[in-house]
Order: C-alpha cells, then structure tokens, then sequence
C-alpha cells in the first residue's frame, strides 16, 4: 500500500487512527497489538506470500537475540558465534533475493558458461528491516539491548510508517516509545505537527518529484535509442537530482508524520542535502539513518580512522561500496558507491592539506559557494550511475553532458515554413489554445525551477515544523514561517492536501521501493 493513494490517505490511516486511540483509552496493549496488526495488513497489501517471509524473519531474529542474551555473560564465545551466524542468515537472506541473479550474471560472463536462474522477486522492504535486525543482534552481544516483548520487537520492525523504506529505525529509540503508556493517548500538538508532515511529504511527493520525472526519465531510459543533446542531458541529470530529493524525502517526511500522529518519533533522515557545501557535509544531510547505520556497524568496526591514514581510506571506500550496493544489485550502484568514497577520501584529503596550511601560517580559505558548487558538481555526476539503467546508458548520458552525442537532423526551411504559415493564420482563440498547451508542456521546467529552489534556499520540514537546533546554513535562505497551530496553518496545509489529493489519480512508487 503506498502512502500516496487514496486506498491509504481515505481509508486505511483514518481507520487505523481512530480504532489505534480508542483502543488506547481503554487498553495501551490491546492498541500495541492492533497496531502490530495493522502494520502487517498494510504490509499484505502488496503481497501476503512475502509477510510469511517478513514474519519468519521478526521470529529468527528475536529468537536468536534471546540465545545472545541467555549467553553473554557466562559464555560470551558462543554468543559471539551465534550474533556472528544471525548476522551471516540475515545477510545470506538478503543476498538471495536481491543479488543472485547480479552474481550469476557475472559468474556467467566471467566463465563463458549460460547459468541461468528464475525469476526472484525483491521482497518490498527487505534492505531496510534486514538491517534493522542485524543492529539489534550486534547491539544484543555488546550488551546494549535488555529483553523485550515479542509484540514490542515485532511492533519496531514493522511499525508501517517506517517499514516500506526507512528511516533505518533503532530499537533503542523506538521501543521505549512503545513501552510507555503516554504514547496511547490523543495529544492534539503531535497530531498537528504529525499531519503538517505528511501534507507536506505528500505534496513533495506528487507536485514536485513525479512531475520532474517525466523530464528524467525518458532521457535515461531511452539513451541508447535517442543520444540526447547537451541541453537534454543536463535537464535530465538535475531533474533526477530534484526529482530524486523530493521523492525520498517526501517519503521520510511522510513517515516522520506519520508516526508523530502515532505519538512515536522517528529520526529525520534529511536535512537540506542540496545546501551542503563538502561532500562530507553532503553524507551528514543525506539519507541520514543509513549513513548512520554504515557508520556504527560497518565503518567503526572496520577501524574506522583510529588505524592510520590509509586504513581510514580503505574503510571509507568499502563502507561506500556495500551502500551502492545496498542500493541496488548493479555494477552501476557500485560504481556510484565507489565514487563517493572516492569523493570522502579526497575531501578528507583536502582537509587535511589545510590543517598542515593553518599551521604554518599560511590558512586557505574557500569560498562557501565554490565549496557548494564542486560538491553539487560530483553528486550530480554520481547520479548518472544511480540512475542509468546500465553502464552503457551512463556513458551516453555523460557524452551527452559533453555535447558530443550526435545532433537530430533539422528539418529543412521549407518544412518548417510550410509548418509554420498555416499556424499564424489560424483564428486568435486557436494560437491562444495552442499557446496554453505549449505553456502545460513546459509546467514540469518551472516545476523543476521551483523545486530547485525550494531544495537551494527554503528550510527544510523539520526547520519548519519542529525547529531543531541546528548548523547555521552556509547557504543564504528565504526566511520561512515556522509551525503554530493557528487557523492559518489550517487553512494552508488544508489547500496543499487538497492540491495534492487532486494529483493522486496517476500513482506512482516511491524510488527507494525498489531497494
């Protein structure tokens, strides 16, 4: 079930929320376990065989938390092993259904024999609650878990807000929540705050993202066919950089509202990405639970920066690379990993060529907007390969950039005059008609424009509905009325949910759905 639908925004969330507060006025457990239920239902939604799998997994992964926790102290070897060997099923479960036929392929071209394997399904939300799992398991063997409910583990796996893709939900943040009782009560602020989230996340979603799209997608999609020119090629790159902004952070707004409706918070994964001005900065600001996740169990176990220079260098690069891969079975997603670990290392680099400067009395100063404009420069090249449906669409898409695709033959003058004459001999009314199709034919430019603009200069969601103590932006940005819960604001995000419920005819998935 997507959150921009009717099926959901009409039905499911109004009957989910009041059945979840009723029930929490006269039981907090009974509302827990409706609520776990509810979670699994929206789930089934897109397929029933695939929550038997979701299940089997909240199971396995308890299960094999409670041995950890039995086993800790008075043989803490075999809980190792047992962490090690979940850690191992969870991976080798998400291995099957998302790389095996990535791995075969190349098993494939590399020995010069046809293996061939079945169709696999990618079960929906699979990279997001297996790496929820496996953080519970690492975090159960050091010790920093205690035991929980079967209900409370299950409710944090598949609490629904945040299940189809992120944010990457800790337990330790999001259990207590459950546990206490106050979270079963009405409180009209979160609802307030929650609901202004989710019209925003939705308007992100469907007024912004999905009209920039069609300016993307033929282009990548159709490369090979049609070499685009340098003006399509770059219209398609920084229409996939909006359009890819404002679809995963419309979702992460949504699923922030949603929860808060609940009386659960849940953490911002973006925070102005597009205003960052280093790439370091850029992995701070975007998609920020996965960053996090990356960090704390793969980059500091690896030795993070505590063994040397070139070790951080090579932990930079393999943490980069599982996430491309993370997202997407491809070498296109490795390649797009491994150019922002490329990235890190020369900006750590680069940041450590200043420091040595400072010292000898010689500082460098970069200018902000320089430091923004390579930054935005290397994630919108990066993008190419995150989008490109093959490594050859990315080469003619970065030709393209360069102005060296072949240009369409141009039609010679009599054609076009013999277009044209007839054209302004028409009646007034008929240019007017055709003039406003032109203009609705250029609606998703100026959209692009206005979501460019909104991503560079306006503060983000949470800026402006909770008011978070914050980076001063580098960036020079409009000044934005923050959340009250007046009739104005009524009134202003009543009009945006009905503009955006007016757009929800033609539905279409959110980009991370697919990982």
């Amino acid at each position: 079930m997507l959150f921009n639908s009717y099926a959901f925004v009409l039905v499911f969330l109004p009957v989910t929320l009041l059945v979840f507060f009723s029930l929490g006025r006269w039981s907090p457990p009974w509302a827990r376990l409706f609520l776990l239920f509810a979670s699994f239902a929206f789930y089934g939604y897109w397929d029933i065989f695939y929550l038997g799998l979701l299940i089997v997994s909240i199971l396995a992964n308890y299960g094999i938390g409670a041995a950890i926790t039995r086993l800790r102290t008075d043989a803490p070897d075999r809980a190792k092993k047992i962490m090690l060997a979940g850690v191992a099923a969870n991976v080798a479960l998400l291995a099957y259904y998302k790389y095996t036929t990535f791995i075969v392929d190349n098993v494939s071209v590399l020995t010069g024999y046809d293996y061939t394997v079945h169709s696999i399904v990618l079960p929906l939300a699979i990279s997001f609650y297996t790496f929820q799992q496996i953080a519970y398991l690492i975090d159960t063997w050091r010790s920093q878990t205690r035991p929980y409910t079967l209900v409370d583990y299950a409710l944090f796996v598949t609490f629904f807000p945040q299940l189809i893709a992120g944010p990457i939900v800790h337990h330790a943040d999001i259990i207590p929540q459950i546990e206490n009782p106050r979270t079963y009560r009405f409180r009209p602020r979160d609802f307030a705050v929650g609901l202004c989230f989710f019209i925003i996340g939705l308007a992100k979603k469907l007024l912004i993202a999905d009209t920039v799209g069609v300016l993307a997608d033929p282009v990548f999609d159709g490369a090979l066919v049609n070499p685009p020119t340098m003006a399509a090629a770059w219209t398609a790159v920084l229409a996939f950089s909006i359009g890819l902004y404002f679809d995963f952070s419309g979702y992460s707004d949504m699923a922030v509202g949603l929860a808060r409706m609940f009386g659960i918070r849940v953490a911002y994964n973006f925070a102005s990405p597009y205003q960052s001005t280093s790439i370091v900065d850029f992995w701070k600001r975007w998609h920020i639970t996965l960053s996090s996740w990356l960090r704390d169990f793969l980059y500091i176990p690896l030795g993070g920066n505590r063994r040397g220079r070139w070790r951080r260098h090579l932990n930079l690069m393999i943490t980069m690379l599982v996430g491309g891969l993370w997202h997407g079975a491809g070498w296109t997603f490795v390649i797009w990993g491994g150019l922002h670990g490329l990235y890190l290392i020369v900006n750590h680099r680069w940041r450590h060529f200043t420091e040595i400067a400072a010292t000898r009395g010689r500082p460098i100063v970069v200018s902000p907007v320089l430091g923004w404009a390579i930054t935005m420069g290397a994630v919108g090249f990066a993008w190419i390969f995150f989008r490109a449906p093959t490594l050859d669409h990315a080469g003619v898409m970065i030709v393209g950039l360069l102005g060296l695709n072949p240009l369409p033959p141009s039609l010679p003058p009599e054609t076009v005059a013999s277009a044209v004459t007839p054209l302004l001999e028409r009646p007034w009314n008929e240019i007017a008609i055709r003039g406003l199709r032109r203009f609705a034919e250029a609606y998703p430019e100026a959209v692009l424009l206005v979501g460019a603009g909104i991503a560079l200069f306006l503060p983000n969601s949470q800026e402006i509905l909770d008011r978070p103590e914050g980076r001063r932006p580098l960036m020079p940005r409009l000044s934005v009325p923050t959340f009250r819960p007046t009739h104005t604001w009524a009134a202003a995000t009543a009009f945006l949910l009905l503009v955006a419920l007016s757009r929800m005819s033609d539905v279409k998935a959110f980009v991370y759905f697919q990982f």
